[in-house]
């Protein structure tokens, strides 16, 4: 399987690994049974997060896409984060092999449910409207549907 200059950076050297303390939203993706976890923390000041950092127990790939989609939604606001496509992740790592694509995945669903996580702390919006914003997908993995 070859990887892109890219991933092999994002892995070797991986950015915002950690957890936040007291974090505005958490999302955690993935299913133990196929090995890939993904977890988002995030730190909302006035609709722009300020800070973001992750866990992965998983492959290279996912260690790399949880890598580069920190970067990319850093200073951003929330719907622009939101706007954050798995294709995007892909691009920004120069692509990934069609086996690891599942993993760009992952990084898009857990920037979703750590943003949901923080709308649900606020409790200004009903479960509803923030399925609806978040674009929130049933609880599954990515790679093998469960």
């Amino acid at each position: 399987m070859q990887y892109s200059r890219k991933v092999v950076e994002h892995y070797t050297n991986p950015r915002n690994v950690g957890k936040i303390e007291n974090a505005s939203g958490v999302g955690e993706v993935g299913n133990p049974v196929c090995g890939d976890i993904m977890k988002m923390f995030i730190k909302v000041e006035n609709n722009v997060i300020v800070d973001v950092k992750f866990k992965t127990f998983g492959c290279g790939a996912a260690i790399a896409t949880s890598s580069i989609s920190t970067e990319m939604i850093k200073g951003k606001t929330l719907e622009e984060a939101l706007e954050l496509k798995n294709v995007d992740v892909v691009n920004a790592l120069e692509g990934l092999p069609p086996v690891k694509l599942h993993c760009s995945v992952l990084a898009e669903e857990a920037i979703h449910e750590a943003i949901a996580d923080y709308y649900r702390k606020e409790g200004k919006l009903t479960e509803e409207e923030i399925k609806k914003k978040c674009k929130l997908k049933k609880p599954h993995c990515a790679h093998c549907g469960e």
